[in-house]
């Protein structure tokens, strides 16, 4: 009986064993997972759950019945040590598991404060896992003085969360602005005002030098001198693909797990998908870190695994919730010359990027409408002019027909 071993048990490992069933594999399935509850959603992390408004039976993926109805073997709090891919095995501890196929969904890891800064101190916390959201909770009361090291959107939707929650919060972003990697100027302008405006104290342009304390986070000196007092600190400075486990088994690394376009590695009858892979797209190499690309592309590296040959072709989406604020992005911005802004009522406005003619991608804030019509622009190959996107007469579902 065929046996297809899928590694990491989150948004793409759950997404890649479901397909397979859902295709039609009648084989021997097994998801092994590090942490030891099943697959569940991480966007909430930061967001829903932290502010205790999503149960934690909410965030999984599926229920736990559903792998036994669907005859996987869930393994979790599984820690694989070694692959070879000569041989075609994992091993865990002291035993050793045979496949025909197995699937890298193993994701990324956050980038941590050296130890050397204070970094190794408690109450220092990331927000990749539900153990790492778990532990903050508890510090997550009014009154709390938290510091946010980045401003990426984690950092964001953390600064948003604690303040709602009635913390007293200071960012910090090294940067000249927050979002300075994935958006415009206009992007960061309008989240800075956001901010703001709910009493977050955003420092742009400014790092932090150290943290202080004996064993317990206590302050903080930043490097413009400034010293605060803090009581714990959220640190979101990015994460990077977890390919440790692939390189034990001789797997190409670039920019990630190096995958051809439907998913393969260059070792043969290993796959990948997710944060942690990356694959060609329109004549570059990239690496996407957004729930959508993990379900599509884990499933069809599921699909190439029964022999359909398809390669996978991405559609680029992502979101990110702030307050009362749904920013939605549609397409890459990468290599942008010019953005243009159509603004609807209130905090509605969407940002539009161009490379000369052609449309590259949307930021949408509280604009579902402006964030679907981009979308299908960009997924179409279409490009209306920039003036006719910012005149606010113009009928945008028009131009999808144009």
């Amino acid at each position: 009986m065929a046996h297809v071993i899928v590694i990491g048990a989150g948004q793409a490992g759950a997404s890649c064993v479901a397909k397979l069933r859902n295709q039609g594999f009648a084989g021997r399935i097994t998801l092994i997972g590090a942490e030891p509850v099943p697959p569940y959603q991480r966007p909430p992390l930061s967001k829903a759950y932290l502010l205790g408004d999503m149960a934690l039976e909410r965030l999984f993926l599926r229920p736990e019945s559903f792998y036994t109805e669907q005859d996987v073997e869930l393994r979790l709090g599984t820690t694989v040590s070694t692959i070879d891919g000569s041989a075609k095995t994992v091993t865990i501890g002291e035993e050793v598991l045979q496949y025909d196929d197995l699937v890298l969904t193993t994701g990324s890891v956050p980038h941590r404060l050296p130890a050397k800064i204070g970094g190794d101190l408690g109450n220092v916390f990331t927000v990749r896992d539900l153990a790492d959201v778990d532990a903050m909770s508890a510090h997550v009361v009014e009154g709390a003085k938290v510091l946010i090291v980045g401003g990426g959107y984690i950092g964001l939707e953390a600064a948003a969360v604690a303040a709602k929650k009635g913390l007293q919060v200071t960012l910090v972003e090294m940067a000249d602005r927050i979002l300075q990697r994935v958006a415009a100027p206009d992007t960061s302008d309008y989240f800075r005002d956001l901010h703001k405006s709910h009493g977050v104290d955003v420092r742009e342009g400014v790092g932090l030098a150290r943290l202080t304390g004996t064993d317990v986070v206590s302050g903080a000196v930043l490097s413009d001198d400034t010293e605060l007092d803090v009581d714990f600190v959220i640190v979101g400075v990015g994460i990077a693909p977890a390919i440790g486990l692939a390189e034990t088994a001789g797997v190409e690394i670039d920019n990630g797990i190096k995958t051809d376009a439907q998913g393969r590695t260059n070792v043969p009858h290993i796959w990948a998908a997710g944060d942690c892979a990356s694959f060609p797209y329109r004549g570059e190499r990239i690496r996407l870190e957004s729930v959508p690309n993990a379900i599509d592309q884990a499933e069809c590296v599921a699909r190439n695994i029964l022999g359909a040959e398809q390669d996978y072709v991405a559609k680029p989406w992502f979101w990110s919730d702030q307050y009362d604020v749904k920013l939605q992005i549609a397409g890459l911005n990468s290599g942008y010359d010019r953005v243009v802004a159509r603004r609807g009522k209130g905090a509605t406005v969407s940002f539009w990027y161009y490379r000369g003619d052609v449309l590259l991608a949307v930021d949408a804030m509280n604009d579902p409408r402006g964030y679907m019509i981009g979308k299908r622009l960009i997924e179409a190959g279409k490009s209306p002019a920039p003036e006719v996107i910012a005149n606010p007469e113009t009928d945008m579902k028009a131009l999808l027909k144009a």
